[in-house]
């Protein structure tokens, strides 16, 4: 398995408790994948530099997380799919060698 970092920015029409059911959900997924969420942090609302889906501000959160290497183009795609995720960057975290 390989390590990840996820950034999310969530629509700031929603209320803190729904942003961390959709945080939840989104450990959940990564469960199913066979995978786990090592940490999370959120980051709170915050101005975005430009326009996004007509949205001044967003949720942001930052979560590391183990996925395996196959199921991380399937993991992409269902965050795409909701329709409360206004933007993503979903990177490989490189490991540390000396």
């Amino acid at each position: 398995m390989r390590k990840y970092e996820l950034m999310a920015v969530f629509k700031p029409n929603l209320d803190a408790e729904e942003v961390d059911k959709l945080i939840e959900k989104i450990g959940s997924v990564v469960s199913e994948f066979g995978g786990k969420v090592e940490s999370v942090d959120k980051k709170g609302r915050k101005k975005l530099a430009y326009e996004v889906q007509g949205f001044r501000d967003g949720y942001f959160s930052t979560s590391i997380l183990s996925l395996p290497a196959d199921k991380v183009a399937e993991f992409r795609r269902q965050l795409r799919l909701n329709d409360n995720v206004l933007r993503t960057m979903f990177m490989e975290v490189a490991s540390a060698s000396v």
